[in-house]
């Protein structure tokens, strides 16, 4: 039988005719004369398929719905050859040579033999048959490509790049695709096949970098797809879900999963709390993809192997409790630990990076490290550019804004492995309040009831010392000989270097070595001990805040000059120009005496009495409200309800000011304050009306003119700072202004009384500092406990 498929195949599916041989030979010089014809008009023969008999042959003709049509015609004719084939054959197997009743119809030669014609006389009439229906079929297919010709040639004339102001790089891009269409699989993914036409296509409808096109289907490419409709978050209390989601098969993840399981509870009464303080407020559910990119095999994966040999555990521990956190808030969440992961969650195109995501973006937030941004980038394509305002980079030390700006790094030498992002400098989120520029994500550590407190105290061994160092090194560092002689005169000296088979030769053979150590029983020996004491390194990790919690007071070393990128290899390369004065300035700066104590161990004079000091010292376990688990739900909380770095406006352009501010001077002629009778600024958060702006002195940066006087520099604020009025207001004389892009302005230059605004908005900067310049500086009231968050700001 011949047949036409749904997809314009034609198929003779099977042969019903038994002839000889030289009957066989006509017919076939007649059906596969009919095929030729219809291949060298335009038709294609197909690859046989699995199950298809020897007689099986299939061809494929273009051209659109045209061709199909003709297509029907063709099937009908051939369908009528095939019926005088089978008559042919009931006829040669008959005694009788006349025509069957009932078969056959239309008008044909073999409808005209009288009833006595021969076997050969049928046959001739067969030929003829085939002969005329070869004639028809040529007639069809010549009608149909000439249509087909016409509409192809009418396309043709529309796949031109087009020229239009709205899309200048159109031209380019398509000129771009012509030479390197193929060095990507996912461009023929998306259907591109070398014509312009699929250029044009891709372009418009996958990317954007030319109009759509006239002659295409727009309503697919024109319907956004509907937004799901909002969930409230509901805070949870049981973890076991998270613990499945978070993955198993690395030391670095049964770490965390540890650390999640034991401090449930303590999660559970933080949600309870906080519950009540927000009063039963409206939260959108909000779905979230935490991606922890240096966990991956892909980037190397360093941490796991070295979690149970002292290696550090900062991260691991700030990852595990921003996992809880979302978690025990009630938003929707997906972890990966992969590669492989990541790309199935994005709806990442195969290839090597270079086509946008196949959907859109399901998370309405990303939280990675810079492992996993490099990634996404790699991975997403354009996607990444449209997408990265949702990012949220958990960054241990900070990244300033001199360093995040592209162009502005390259150009004044603040270029290093890890910056030049252009993102919005609050999207990165540190582990301390480093500088306000970015968030402060931070952790939590172990909160202690009355009762468990009460129970330390009365516990403390007055003249026991545990050493802050997991690691052998930190014992070798030189000049601790000295620091290590006095301490072990009056106090009994406790490590916990991790060994495997000897005691490592590094520690002192009077310090008690306990090995390395599971959490719950360093946590023991730090409720027996009095001081915890550091040797300048590890900067800034978890283990400080968690002695302090458990009734011991730190002792750490002041560093003069202060640790930099300029004069120490562990800062080299971090986007930050902080100076370290301390191992860990968090503590001293916002903890501080009689539980923290920073001096100089080269002073054996100041080392022996700060030691002699301590141990008179009565101190109760504390913990900074910031650190405990409902105070990173809240910080938290406030985060995900208030940022919003997809809105963010655009850069001002050169030579204009923001409209006159609502900023007055304070009735003691200080500083500027927000006006009472003005309007809030819609949609700022913080709030504005927290506002205090002051001109520091040169060479002070922001961030400590603003603590100088009890706040903290909040960026968000220099846009209302940005402008002449506010000097003016400031009664400072501007003889000239200027608009440029510099992370130091807006800025007061004294010399030549000119007034320097920031051209470039991603620059506003609360760090840096220079001689030369007065900053203009933005401050804001903190929460007692909580300094990201202003007072008014949940």
């Amino acid at each position: 039988m011949i047949a036409v498929n749904a997809e314009g195949k034609i198929m003779v599916r099977r042969c019903l005719v038994t002839l000889r041989p030289f009957r066989l030979f006509v017919l076939g010089i007649g059906f596969f004369s009919l095929c030729f014809l219809m291949t060298s008009l335009g038709g294609q023969l197909s690859a046989r398929r699995p199950g298809d008999s020897p007689f099986t042959i299939r061809t494929e003709v273009t051209g659109g719905l045209e061709s199909r049509g003709a297509l029907r015609k063709m099937s009908e004719l051939l369908e009528l050859m095939a019926k005088r084939m089978d008559a042919l054959a009931r006829l040669e197997n008959s005694s009788e040579l006349h025509r069957a009743p009932g078969h056959g119809h239309g008008h044909s030669a073999l409808d005209r033999l009288p009833p006595g014609a021969g076997l050969m006389e049928r046959i001739q009439a067969i030929a003829q048959n085939v002969s005329d229906i070869a004639v028809k079929v040529d007639q069809i297919l010549r009608h149909s490509l000439v249509l087909h010709s016409k509409v192809s040639e009418g396309r043709r004339d529309q796949c031109e790049a087009p020229s239009d102001p709205k899309f200048p790089d159109c031209s380019g891009k398509v000129e771009w695709m012509r030479a390197r269409w193929t060095s990507d699989p996912c461009y023929a993914f998306f259907g591109v096949d070398g014509t312009e036409c699929s250029f044009l296509i891709y372009l418009s409808e996958v990317e954007w970098f030319c109009p759509p096109l006239p002659w295409r289907n727009q309503t697919a490419t024109q319907a956004a797809p509907k937004p799901l409709p909002k969930a409230q978050a509901v805070f949870r209390s049981d973890l076991s879900h998270l613990l499945g989601l978070m993955g198993s098969g690395k030391e670095s993840l049964i770490f965390m999963k540890k650390r999640t399981r034991r401090l449930t509870a303590q999660w559970a009464l933080a949600a309870q709390r906080l519950a009540r303080k927000l009063g039963g407020a409206q939260r959108d559910q909000k779905q979230i993809l935490v991606h922890i990119g240096f966990l991956t095999e892909e980037s190397g994966d360093v941490f796991s192997p070295r979690v149970l040999k002292g290696g550090p555990l900062g991260e691991m521990v700030q990852w595990a409790d921003i996992l809880a956190a979302l978690y025990v808030l009630g938003h929707g969440l997906r972890v990966t630990v992969s590669l492989k992961e990541l790309q199935s969650n994005l709806g990442v195109p195969p290839g090597r990076g270079n086509c946008p995501l196949t959907v859109p973006l399901p998370f309405d937030l990303i939280y990675t490290d810079y492992h996993g941004l490099q990634q996404m980038r790699q991975h997403m394509g354009l996607s990444f550019r449209k997408y990265r305002c949702r990012i949220r980079v958990i960054d241990t030390f900070g990244t300033e804004p001199a360093y995040n700006h592209e162009e502005y790094a390259t150009l004044h030498g603040y270029r290093t492995n890890w910056g030049y992002w252009n993102l919005n400098p609050k999207q990165f989120m540190t582990m301390f309040p480093h500088t306000p520029d970015n968030s402060f994500m931070g952790f939590v550590s172990e909160e202690l009831n009355e009762t468990e407190k009460q129970l330390i105290k009365a516990g403390k061994a007055s003249n026991m010392a545990v050493v802050y160092g997991k690691e052998a090194s930190i014992w070798k560092l030189q000049g601790k000989e000295k620091v290590l002689s006095i301490l072990s005169e009056h106090m009994e000296v406790h490590g916990t270097v991790f060994y495997e088979s000897q005691r490592p030769p590094e520690v002192p053979a009077f310090v008690k070595n306990h090995g390395l150590l599971p959490q719950p029983e360093f946590q023991q020996l730090l409720r027996k001990a009095k001081l915890f004491i550091g040797f300048g390194f590890p900067y800034e990790g978890p283990a400080p805040l968690e002695a302090i919690a458990n009734g011991c007071v730190f002792l750490q070393s002041r560093f003069s000059p202060p640790h930099s990128s300029l004069n120490h290899e562990f800062f080299r390369g971090k986007p930050t120009s902080r100076e370290v004065f301390s191992q860990h300035p968090y503590a001293e700066s916002f903890i501080g005496r009689p539980h923290v104590w920073t001096v100089d161990y080269n002073n054996s004079e100041e080392f022996e009495a700060a030691l002699k000091a301590i141990m008179r010292t009565q101190v109760d376990p504390y913990l900074p409200y910031e650190y405990t688990c409902e105070g990173m739900l809240e910080r938290i909380h406030a985060y995900i309800q208030h940022q919003d770095f997809c809105a963010a406006p655009g850069p001002a352009p050169a030579g204009a000011g923001v409209p006159k501010s609502p900023l007055v001077l304070a009735p003691n002629a200080t500083h500027l304050e927000w006006a009472r009778n003005s309007s809030l600024a819609p949609g700022a958060w913080p709030p504005a009306h927290s506002l205090r702006a002051w001109l520091a002195a040169a060479g002070r940066a922001c961030t400590d003119a603003c603590l100088d006087r009890g706040l903290v520099c909040e960026p968000s604020f220099f846009p209302f700072l940005n402008s002449q009025d506010a000097f003016q207001k400031l009664q400072v004389p501007c003889d000239s202004t200027e608009w440029e892009m510099n992370h130091l302005y807006p800025a007061f230059a004294q010399p030549g009384q000119e007034c320097l605004l920031q051209k470039e908005p991603l620059l506003f900067s609360c760090a840096g500092a220079s001689a030369k310049y007065q900053r203009l500086c933005p401050c804001r009231d903190f929460r007692k406990g909580q300094v990201a968050l202003c007072r008014d700001c949940l």
